[in-house]
């Protein structure tokens, strides 16, 4: 094993000194007899002993200085250490990074469509993605990229800085506050708010959080959605988009949100809160601008292992159209494809779950759930769209199963029509999709 060289050093320094004390005590012995012994020597032997002085005081001389240097040599060791140490040591400024990701997958079968009910559903492939997180000293950023087996996507990417404890600002491609965060549901498949896009939605701009003690309020500033191209199909989260005749696009909007979440009792809390949208619709056929804006409170309540979610959002949307163009609708897009949804309609959420800890070999929990939802048009012709899930998520470390029955009406994606979030269909009937997601996240 090689020793250690700050140890050898003062090791060495050590027996220097050793060999410099007995040499001064023997050259001051010396002098002390030279009166003595200069009665019974001769002038030869004086002579010899002042040379063996002298070449004891050379020796001496040479060796402090060769203790100076080598106490320099020391110092600039211990600095080298230090400086590597700082070098391979990893300290509490440098950034912080945790790279992350899922793996999903899909079986699902319809009451809808003739061929999965022959081949008793389909299984197929999700996403896989990639989450980004970091943080140097109050820096931030977070991003997130998808792979679809039809399209790749943002879902969501910004910087942030901590200006306290209590306060957050981001940058970027960030999610919208507003009604219940993160999600307005439980279940894989989510429910109305999201496909209007009042839910789980990321927009490009600038957001402000402040959450001291119990209170939390976010404002933010998004100057368009997420790509900055309105013609762009390809995107999760569901935004005005421009195809054909219908050419608005979402611009210069502002959202508030306030919640407060108190414990009347031990295991239990309670969030109630309220948001606001409002923002432009510009128009580029008629470069004009049209408005759009929403609002509504919700409460978010957990006692023990029972949960209730409530929520009740109005919009609207004004849009600048040029003459023949109706404005009773608005066209809406994401996963590569739009529909319209109706101009004006009240959003209610209501959904209950129950939690179960469990210990059945990898599985460590259930949680059971029912999320309801529906919009109801303003136009007294148009027909209102309903959301019903009856599912279960199961827990298994890093594997998180959702097992669900969804079942609608007059809803897109699920057997309704195209225009089933606008006017609709007045003879349409319940529909139900079973659906099985498993996704590793790690």
């Amino acid at each position: 094993m090689r020793p250690n060289q700050n140890q050898a050093g003062r090791e060495k320094h050590h027996n220097m000194r050793k060999l410099i004390i007995p040499l001064c005590l023997l050259l001051s012995l010396a002098l002390m007899a030279g009166p003595a012994l200069a009665a019974s020597v001769s002038d030869e032997d004086v002579k010899m002993l002042i040379q063996e002085v002298n070449s004891l005081k050379a020796k001496v001389a040479d060796l402090e200085k060769k203790l100076q240097d080598s106490d320099v040599k020391q110092q600039k060791l211990e600095k080298m250490t230090v400086a590597t140490k700082k070098a391979i040591e990893p300290g509490k400024d440098e950034p912080k990074i945790k790279v992350g990701g899922a793996l999903r997958f899909n079986y699902r079968d319809t009451s809808f469509n003739d061929a999965q009910k022959g081949k008793l559903g389909d299984g197929t492939f999700d996403i896989f993605r990639i989450d980004v997180n970091g943080e140097y000293n109050d820096l931030l950023i977070s991003a997130q990229y998808r792979w679809y087996s039809y399209m790749n996507v943002i879902h969501h990417g910004w910087v942030g800085y901590n200006f306290s404890d209590v306060s957050q600002g981001q940058l970027g491609i960030t999610q919208v506050p507003f009604g219940l965060l993160p999600y307005a549901s439980h279940n894989w498949w989510f429910g109305v708010p999201y496909y209007v896009g009042l839910a789980d939605d990321y927009d490009m701009g600038l957001k402000w959080r402040y959450n001291p003690g119990n209170w939390d309020l976010n404002l933010g500033f998004f100057k368009n959605a997420e790509w900055g191209n309105a013609g762009k199909l390809e995107r999760y989260s569901f935004d005005v988009v421009t195809v054909g005749d219908q050419q608005n696009e979402e611009t210069n909007t502002v959202n508030a949100r306030l919640a407060y979440t108190f414990k009347p009792w031990k295991n239990s809390s309670i969030e109630v809160g309220v948001s606001g949208m409002f923002g432009q619709l510009y128009n580029n056929t008629s470069d004009g601008f049209g408005t759009r804006w929403a609002a509504g409170p919700h409460v978010r309540a957990k006692f023990g292992n029972f949960g209730i979610e409530a929520e009740a959002l109005r919009y609207a949307f004004n849009p600048d159209n040029p003459d023949g163009v109706s404005d009773d609708t608005v066209l809406v897009g994401a996963f590569a494809t739009s529909y319209p949804i109706a101009s004006e309609a009240t959003v209610l959420v209501g959904n209950l779950s129950y939690d179960v800890p469990v210990s059945w070999g990898p599985v460590t929990g259930l949680q059971f759930y029912n999320d309801f939802s529906v919009s109801m048009k303003e136009k007294s012709n148009y027909n209102d769209s309903y959301i019903n899930t009856l599912g279960c998520l199961i827990s298994s470390g890093p594997v998180y199963t959702y097992v669900d029955l969804v079942m609608g009406k007059n809803m897109v994606w699920l057997g309704g029509p195209n225009d089933a979030l606008a006017e609709g269909d007045p003879n349409a009937e319940w529909t139900a999709l079973f659906n099985i997601n498993v996704g590793y996240y790690f």
